[in-house]
């Protein structure tokens, strides 16, 4: 058996492989672009909305809390939910502001 005989004999058994996995890979691409990129794209505008609270901006709790922020420390945030009423959460509990939370009703 000569060189040029192993190598004829070998080929398409190689391209078997790619034929088998290519379905695989294109299910890791599609599930890379349909629900990992939107989620962290969605955690960095989360965070960016959290680090730019300003005192006055209407927020939205995880808990369903609609508020007013009244002030900023950093690890927590008060929010004013009704007039003299003034309760301290973590910041990673604010989701939203009020405005986003009823433009999605």
């Amino acid at each position: 058996m000569d060189l040029q005989s192993i190598f004829l004999q070998a080929a398409p058994g190689g391209f078997d492989i790619v034929k088998q996995l290519f379905p695989f890979l294109l299910i890791i691409v599609v599930f890379y672009f349909f629900m990992i990129r939107p989620q962290m794209k969605r955690q960095k505008e989360l965070k960016k909305y959290r680090e730019e609270l300003k005192k006055g901006d209407k927020v939205v709790t995880t808990g369903g809390i609609y508020g007013k922020v009244a002030e900023i420390k950093e690890p927590h945030v008060e929010v004013e939910i009704s007039k003299g009423v003034v309760i301290k959460i973590d910041k990673s509990a604010i989701i939203m502001d009020m405005s986003d939370a009823q433009a999605k009703r």
